[in-house]
């Protein structure tokens, strides 16, 4: 991989843009490289993501501005299209993504956090949706996923504004999880992910899904997804193992 740096530390997996010169900006080619390693991944013995950039200035500054500037309507819609391939992919894995915000996460960069299901920022990151400044609205995700985390006052105020928060306003209103110190924010990252990791793999995974759809349905049609899915789980030889585990330590 040219642009993404892969590497696997037991049932963890990180995944670094790096493009640092650039910000990290996620460019066709870094798309396209995502989603190379996101098929391997679904079929991969990793259960815990993350999701980061190099050096400390940014997570990624989003979007390629250089190629838009260049392109009309056309190629936009391409390039939109391409974007939300890579994020519904993160959004939909199985396993669950943790973004670790190291820096910038403005534009296209903040939409891939989005599509994350845990974010973690160090205390200089600066996050934010400010494509109106450049003459166009979010396009990959900001607009829906945004409303679906913030609620759509402040997913409102963000992109009206175009304006930057930093990681303490970020997780005021829900936006981040935690702050760390840059120096400690892939450690502290790490070991979250380990503990996740220790945990039943198809029962995170469905948790994920149902979590996800019941943002999307009613609440009668989720409690009755989660009826089935929690029922699924008395199916699985791990359930059993981890129960009889349990008792006998008891």
């Amino acid at each position: 991989m040219q642009y993404l740096n892969v590497k696997k530390e037991n049932e963890v997996i990180q995944i670094t843009i790096n493009r640092e010169d650039k910000l990290n900006a996620m460019s066709l080619e870094v798309m396209n490289e995502f989603i190379s390693v996101l098929d391997e991944l679904e079929k991969d013995s990793s259960k815990v993501i993350i999701i980061t950039g190099a050096g400390q200035k940014a997570f990624s500054a989003g979007a390629d501005i250089e190629y838009m500037s260049k392109i009309g309507p056309t190629e936009a819609e391409k390039y939109a299209l391409r974007g939300h391939e890579v994020l519904n992919k993160i959004e939909k894995l199985e396993k669950p993504v943790i973004a670790a915000i190291n820096g910038y996460a403005l534009g296209g960069g903040c939409e891939l956090a989005l599509s994350c299901d845990i974010r973690f920022a160090s205390s200089n990151a600066q996050l934010g949706q400010p494509e109106v400044t450049l003459g166009i609205c979010p396009g990959w995700g900001g607009t829906q996923r945004l409303l679906r985390i913030v609620g759509p006052a402040r997913a409102k105020d963000l992109i009206f504004s175009g304006r930057r928060i930093n990681a303490e306003e970020a997780m005021s209103m829900g936006l981040v999880n935690k702050v760390f110190s840059s120096e400690n924010l892939i450690s502290e990252t790490k070991l979250y992910a380990k503990n996740v990791a220790k945990n039943s793999n198809f029962a995170v995974g469905i948790s994920k899904m149902l979590v996800n759809r019941g943002m999307d349905t009613s609440l009668d049609t989720g409690l009755k997804l989660e009826i089935y899915s929690w029922a699924q789980c008395f199916a699985t030889k791990e359930r059993e193992e981890r129960m009889s585990s349990f008792l006998h330590k008891k």
